[in-house]
């Protein structure tokens, strides 16, 4: 039993992590409980052109329910010293916190395999880690710092990883990004799907319903996933879409809607969406009703257009890390011992990593010019001033 935290890793993202995103938690000397696994009732899920949805029961083991946690545990964590960071000044420039919305993330990710792709919008921080980069390498990505997954010259909204495609900063703009990643995965016929999320403010986009158009026209193995977490910026859904049912939106393309505070639900919806695209039937658009407890950004208070009471009604009532932790406890899949056990390593992996990533130098002014090419064919960078030539540098060696 004291392996069922160190293989953590391989269960969210695969067996091919870094050892640098590899969890911290070690329950060698904890209290365990003797049950191996339960079954949990789900949330109903609606759906729009499907005859038969994801399952509305789902059973977890004792060792899933560790791994769950503990990502949803560090998810927060990031976030909380991200939001800490930013009041600092530590971190520059734009800075949106996920908080409140990891049961999308963990739940889809427990689903997911290798060779699936994710790419989103801003609000990027905690899918980055799962999909394989360290918290130093998120964290330090944030301050600008040479450890940083984009080596400090992405900043919060330009994240990426492997089969991870940002962290975009133009609102939609990736969806159609991701009907062509989802293009990708058919012409190599390597089996795999594109999750491309957006939030309900970027839901009444015109490029995303052209995505929705030319991946249902090729049948693209492409999940558009709407995070609405109800505003978009300083908006709330019922005043910006004429319609709210963001999973009915692709008209054509199935949909389906998903408790998006619940990471069972997730896991399950996804572990469907896989399937079904995988099948050869085409897209799918799902909505994920999730809630977020910071502002649109650190620049927002957050408060200006919904009340402190709303916030505070979502945290004691729909809280993915408060309810999932006491369905595991009430089933007896875990002990509170293995969960303070967790909470203390993650806070300390977060807090170490925190720290190394205000000390750490940013990058040299030579890196100006690096990288900017996948194959560079010409010494100099094109479209600088002729009398003032930039040589370009492969800083990161490629595969």
């Amino acid at each position: 039993m004291s392996k069922l935290i160190p293989s953590a890793a391989k269960f969210l993202t695969g067996s091919a992590i870094s050892k640098a995103a590899a969890p911290v938690v070690s329950t060698a000397n904890s209290k365990y409980s003797t049950k191996s696994e339960a079954t949990f009732e789900i949330k109903p899920y609606k759906l729009h052109k499907l005859e038969k949805g994801p399952a509305t029961s789902a059973t977890l083991s004792s060792e899933d329910a560790l791994k769950i946690y503990e990502k949803l545990a560090v998810l927060r964590r990031i976030e909380t010293a991200s939001g800490n960071l930013y009041k600092e000044k530590i971190i520059r420039g734009f800075c949106h916190l996920y908080s409140g919305q990891e049961a999308v993330a963990v739940g889809m990710r427990s689903a997911m395999r290798d060779v699936d792709s994710v790419i989103t919008a801003y609000r990027c921080h905690g899918w980055t880690h799962l999909m394989g980069v360290s918290i130093v390498g998120v964290l330090s990505e944030l301050t600008g710092r040479r450890t940083g997954c984009s080596r400090g010259k992405g900043g919060s909204m330009h994240l990426y990883g492997k089969n991870f495609y940002g962290g975009n900063g133009i609102v939609g703009a990736q969806t159609p990004m991701g009907a062509g990643i989802a293009l990708a995965h058919k012409y190599k016929a390597d089996g795999g799907v594109c999750f491309t999320l957006y939030g309900d403010g970027a839901a009444n986009q015109g490029q995303l319903f052209e995505a929705y158009n030319m991946a249902k026209l090729w049948d693209l193995p492409c999940v558009f996933v709407c995070e609405n977490n109800g505003y978009g910026m300083g908006t709330s859904v019922d005043r910006s879409s004429a319609s709210t049912d963001y999973y009915s939106r692709g008209d054509y393309v199935p949909g389906i809607w998903v408790d998006g505070m619940d990471a069972i639900a997730t896991r399950e919806a996804t572990r469907f969406a896989i399937d079904y695209c995988t099948s050869g039937k085409g897209p799918l658009v799902m909505e994920m009703e999730t809630y977020r407890y910071s502002g649109h950004s650190m620049s927002d208070p957050g408060t200006s257009y919904r009340t402190r009471d709303e916030v505070q009604e979502v945290r004691q009532t729909r809280d993915p890390i408060t309810s999932f932790k006491e369905k595991i406890l009430s089933r007896e899949l875990v002990t509170p011992e293995q969960l303070k056990e967790i909470d203390a390593q993650v806070r300390k992996e977060v807090d170490e990593a925190t720290k190394q990533a205000k000390s750490e130098p940013e990058v040299g002014i030579e890196e100006l010019s690096g990288d900017i090419y996948r194959n560079n064919l010409e010494p100099f960078i094109r479209g600088i001033h002729p009398g003032a030539p930039l040589q370009h540098h492969e800083i990161v060696p490629r595969n």
